[in-house]
């Protein structure tokens, strides 16, 4: 079972069709259908049900395609990682970044540790904490920066951030009208409140008003801060959202939620259990190395 052995398998497990698996492998078809035969021989296995227009991957077959992909990933990385380390850090870091203060923290990681490595490049991912969680548990990045809570069973963290809970609510609502700069989570008894989509922060307001014996009026759930500003603004409710929500907006009132628990951790998490390219451990130790350099000052 040498790579080139396990690409021909891959790509006919992925067709289903030896004419079009031969196509994209640019190769004429006897011999492509002679290497799945004799891997098949090697293994004394049967991979492939044969049908009359397309193929079938039996458990076995399933089993190798599941192991090779594996296998051809970490060539390809082993590959990328012994020419970095002989021509310079080169290589692309996929980062997943959450709305709100994410972007902001991670810029300064990026001009960092570009300035040592000129010839690494980033591909960012937004979303909400959840889409990030999918992403990385689908291998489509390997690194994020989200909100708390999460599963630390599952991840690997540490704490890079943290801001205040707000309210945003139109200019013309009755709770604006004071100079107040903060509101209570009494203050919100009754009112119509638009959250964050994520479950674990809707039960962190739950806890809130819970905590002096009311039950929260939630009259709409959003992932979009954006959107969830400009309902506010037309008096459909008031938005419970990170400070950094708030865009200034003659229409708008902002106002921090009093208390010390209501405020919002930002963590930069990676998978347990999950080899990560050397480009990405030294980011992560970079990363590391800059939060501790700040918490000591």
């Amino acid at each position: 079972m040498d790579l080139r052995t396990l690409q021909y398998f891959v790509t006919v497990a992925e067709e289903l069709n030896i004419t079009r698996a031969a196509e994209k492998l640019h190769m004429s078809q006897p011999p492509l259908s002679a290497q799945i035969k004799n891997l098949e021989l090697e293994l004394e296995t049967i991979l492939f049900i044969r049908g009359k227009r397309r193929l079938k991957l039996t458990e076995s077959g399933q089993l190798l395609y599941r192991r090779a992909k594996d296998i051809l990933s970490l060539s390809e990385r082993t590959k990328a990682e012994v020419l970095s380390l002989g021509e310079g850090m080169r290589g692309t870091i996929a980062v997943g970044l959450v709305e709100g203060m994410a972007p902001d923290i991670a810029a300064e990681w990026f001009a960092g540790f570009r300035q040592k490595h000129p010839n690494v490049r980033y591909r960012i991912l937004d979303g909400s904490t959840d889409d990030l969680l999918e992403k990385l548990r689908g291998g489509i990045i390997s690194l994020a920066v989200i909100t708390s809570p999460c599963d630390h069973s599952l991840l690997h963290s540490f704490h890079v951030g943290e801001e205040r809970m707000a309210a945003l609510m139109s200019r013309s609502h009755p709770l604006a009208q004071n100079n107040e700069r903060k509101i209570r989570v009494m203050d919100l008894v009754g009112e119509n409140l638009i959250v964050p989509s994520r479950r674990a922060l809707i039960d962190t307001i739950y806890k809130w008003f819970r905590a002096i014996g009311e039950e929260p009026k939630i009259v709409c759930e959003m992932d979009s801060y954006l959107d969830a500003a400009a309902l506010a603004g037309r008096n459909v409710g008031i938005s419970i959202y990170p400070r950094t929500a708030y865009i200034p907006n003659d229409s708008l009132v902002f106002k921090e939620i009093a208390g010390g628990d209501k405020k919002l951790e930002y963590l930069f998490v990676w998978r347990k259990g999950h080899q990560l390219p050397v480009i990405e451990e030294q980011f992560i130790d970079f990363v590391r190395d800059l939060i501790s350099k700040e918490q000591a000052q």
